[in-house]
C-alpha cells in the first residue's frame, strides 16, 4: 500500500532522494505502523516527534491505511517557562 510522508524542518532531510516540497509517497506494507515509517526513513528514535496522521494526533504503533497523509515533526520548543517582571530587571533586581 502506499502512504504520503511529509517530514518538517530539520526532518526534511531524511526523506528519499526525489522526494519534493518535503513531502514523498512510500510503498510500506498491509500493517505497517507510524513507527515502522520513521524507522524505514531512518529518523532519529530518541528525540520525541509531533505526529499526525491525516491531520490528527497519532501515535507511534498506530496502524496505516492505503493513502494515509503521515505528517512528522521534530521536537517543538520556545517560549518562557516562567513569567518574569519586567520591571525587575529595570532597576537591577533579577
Amino acid at each position: 500500500m502506499t502512504v504520503e510522508v511529509q517530514l518538517f524542518a530539520a526532518f526534511a532531510a531524511y526523506l528519499p532522494a526525489g522526494s519534493r516540497a518535503g513531502a514523498a509517497v512510500l510503498e510500506v506494507p498491509d500493517g505497517a505502523t507510524v513507527a515502522d515509517v520513521a524507522r524505514r526513513l531512518g529518523l532519529p528514535a530518541d528525540l520525541a516527534q509531533v505526529v499526525l496522521v491525516n491531520g490528527r494526533d497519532a501515535a507511534p504503533e498506530q496502524l496505516l491505511a492505503p493513502g494515509d497523509v503521515v505528517a512528522i515533526f521534530p521536537p517543538l520548543a520556545g517560549g518562557r517557562t516562567r513569567r518574569q517582571d519586567p520591571s525587575a530587571s529595570r532597576d537591577g533586581r533579577a
